[in-house]
């Protein structure tokens, strides 16, 4: 990708649906033995990929613009494909809808971003403690349930950290277990409480997401919906710093403010202007100076780690000193040697970034390292003086829903140039229809 820096943003853009959520309500749609519609789904490489995966255990599956229709009456196999789910992490998840449906799963362990260690011990650990028998050889997590009705049981579970997929993988596995199942230390992002409120939609009994603790009580089957997925959120997030680090004005929709409070009180800290126009709109102003701040990222509602990059790239032009402090992830700082490559000032300590603002930066070749790193070079590109070229843009396809075509029809000199992988493929066969000036 090939970006000149320096223009101006201005216009709308129409926020994808929610990536996470998209992900893990495709692997919920294997608890139901009907017909699911899944609407406002985002395109992107994972997407394909979990369509892959959910193909691959004779899901029927069919795509129209952005609706999914998903049919999992018949599941014809218990193992999933070991090329597809090293690809995609929350391909994972569907261990617990296929287990809770079967009584039997094979899930080879998961891949994705190279961010950080992200164990799978407590997915394995819940399903133990519904009744599962749990073994791991050979890179592949073998679970099945004993006895005559092959039907997990309910439990109480104690989450040592507020995993995201721990708790959607046991949630889904709990919605037709016997009995009631109580989650204590869940994760509380609204992904999680998207997935829950589409169990609910089929028939789930679901009480409790969104807080620390949730209750379900499993029920025989669930039912045909039509449901539509959330605003992704760290997609907004993107694109008002990219309005912030441009001194831009943009309008943002459909947004869910309650879903972006730490991200939009740090902009307010660093000196940009939020305005929520109407309860699903934002609009960001440009700034008259960008501030240093500190950051912490946290689990929800904590400032997410998933915009932590964004941030260094837009830090690197504030004035002052700012501190990243990255406790999520062990591995998720290296995109800040590239943003030095554009001219920034940042130095790494173990899991801390010290970023001195510098007055411009300017354009050079970078490489995006994960699929958040990607988007923070884009950013910083945005405001490069010059030409800057980005390579990875596999990870960039993996998040963001043709981020460079909403990007050009808001003003940006920006073009994808000699990309021939599958992905791009994919991507570039749908106009970006959600776009809108």
């Amino acid at each position: 990708m090939q970006i000149w820096g320096g223009h101006p943003l201005r216009g709308h853009v129409r926020i994808s649906g929610a990536k996470n959520s998209a992900l893990v309500i495709m692997a919920g749609a294997l608890l139901c033995s009907g017909d699911c519609r899944i609407r406002n789904v985002p395109l992107l490489a994972d997407v394909e990929r979990m369509s892959q995966v959910l193909l691959a255990l004779g899901v029927r599956l069919t795509r129209q613009g952005d609706i999914l229709e998903i049919n999992a009456s018949e599941i014809t196999t218990s193992k999933a494909p070991y090329e597809l789910v090293t690809q995609l992490r929350a391909s994972f998840f569907a261990i617990g809808p296929i287990l809770a449906r079967l009584g039997v799963a094979q899930m080879p362990l998961p891949g994705g971003c190279a961010i950080g260690a992200r164990p799978v011990d407590l997915h394995v650990r819940g399903l133990q403690a519904m009744g599962a028998e749990v073994q791991i050889e050979h890179g592949i997590c073998n679970a099945y349930v004993p006895g005559a009705t092959g039907r997990l049981k309910g439990a109480k579970i104690y989450l040592d950290s507020p995993s995201v997929g721990a708790t959607e993988t046991l949630m889904m596995a709990a919605t037709l277990a016997d009995g009631e199942t109580i989650i204590e230390n869940a994760a509380r992002e609204p992904e999680v409480a998207d997935l829950a409120n589409f169990c609910k939609a089929m028939g789930a009994k679901i009480y409790g997401a969104g807080t620390g603790t949730i209750t379900i009580v499993g029920v025989p089957q669930l039912h045909s919906l039509d449901y539509t997925i959330i605003p992704d959120r760290i997609e907004t997030g993107t694109f008002l710093v990219a309005g912030a680090i441009t001194r831009s004005e943009l309008t943002l929709s459909p947004v869910v403010p309650d879903h972006l409070i730490p991200v939009i009180a740090k902009l307010r800290d660093i000196g940009v202007p939020i305005i929520e126009e109407a309860p699903d709109c934002l609009r960001i102003l440009p700034a008259e100076t960008l501030r240093a701040t500190d950051i912490e990222t946290l689990p929800h509602p904590g400032f997410p780690t998933d915009m932590q990059a964004p941030f260094m790239a837009l830090l690197t032009l504030a004035e002052g000193d700012s501190l990243i402090n990255e406790s999520v992830f062990e591995n998720r700082l290296r995109h800040a040697s590239e943003l030095n490559r554009l001219g920034a000032d940042i130095r790494i300590k173990g899991n801390a970034a010290f970023v001195r603002g510098v007055p411009t930066l300017s354009g050079a070749p970078v490489l995006g390292t994960d699929l958040r790193a990607s988007a923070a070079l884009v950013i910083a590109g945005l405001a490069a003086s010059g030409q800057t070229t980005i390579q990875g843009l596999h990870h960039l396809d993996r998040g963001y829903d043709r981020l460079d075509m909403k990007l050009q029809q808001l003003g940006a000199k920006i073009l994808r140039v000699g990309d021939t992988s599958p992905d791009a493929e994919l991507l570039a066969s749908t106009p970006p229809a959600s776009v809108s000036l």
